[in-house]
């Protein structure tokens, strides 16, 4: 049976990723913040494996157990995002996003690979188009993004030879839950028409995981078709 890892499962990409997966039989290894939010997931994914993990906390991550000894993939799709300019950054602000948003994927990553490698796995990183340019405002985000796509680069470099491919998506503005907050904050109004629905983003996704071994994409951008409004 096919296995993959998800973080994120809980709303917008990762939600949608997990529910295309756990439909077509594949099975599931999803990591909750608590052990509430574990039972919701367990409820939705029946059969899944359910592991208690707050990615913020980068300490109770190295010492993370319960993970399989075989991965088909590994799915990084959690982030958080707290807009401000710089000189309004605090440092626990800042710690937060570089903690879950880059820290967290390269902990997982490493206690993953052995998994991988047994496999000749992938490992999908999903990004932000703040991890090509970076606006005002956004400086925190896009460091943490900036710096996930300088890990994968290194990633997709060192395991060629043990055959496990790595892929970064670059969504641009996605009507998820955080994408609400992101207008929020910039005080606009939110209308989700306007911009790339999750299920697309995991369309993405599922095409870059379901390649024949005998190539890879290691990199894919998707931005909405509307331009943004002013």
């Amino acid at each position: 049976m096919t296995t993959h890892l998800v973080t994120g499962a809980g709303s917008g990409i990762g939600a949608a990723l997990a529910d295309r997966l756990h439909a077509r039989g594949d099975h599931l290894v999803l990591l909750a913040r608590t052990t509430a939010r574990a039972g919701v997931l367990q409820e939705r994914y029946p059969g899944s494996e359910v592991v208690v993990a707050d990615l913020a906390d980068a300490t109770a991550l190295e010492e993370l157990s319960g993970l399989p000894d075989e991965l088909d993939s590994l799915h990084h799709v959690a982030g958080v995002v707290d807009l401000g300019p710089v000189e309004d950054q605090r440092a626990d602000v800042l710690r937060h996003q570089l903690d879950v948003n880059l820290l967290a994927p390269a902990i997982l990553t490493r206690l993953c690979l052995p998994a991988l490698r047994r496999t000749r796995g992938m490992v999908v990183f999903v990004n932000s188009s703040a991890g090509l340019s970076a606006n005002a405002d956004w400086s925190a985000y896009a460091a943490s993004k900036f710096g996930l796509r300088g890990f994968a680069d290194a990633l997709r470099a060192e395991e060629v030879e043990h055959g496990v491919r790595v892929t970064t998506i670059f969504p641009s503005r996605t009507a998820t839950p955080m994408q609400e907050k992101v207008h929020e904050q910039e005080g606009r109004t939110y209308d989700a028409s306007r911009w790339i629905a999750p299920s697309t983003v995991v369309e993405t996704i599922l095409h870059v995981l379901d390649l024949p071994d005998d190539a890879t994409i290691p990199e894919v951008t998707v931005r909405p078709v509307l331009p943004r409004a002013t």
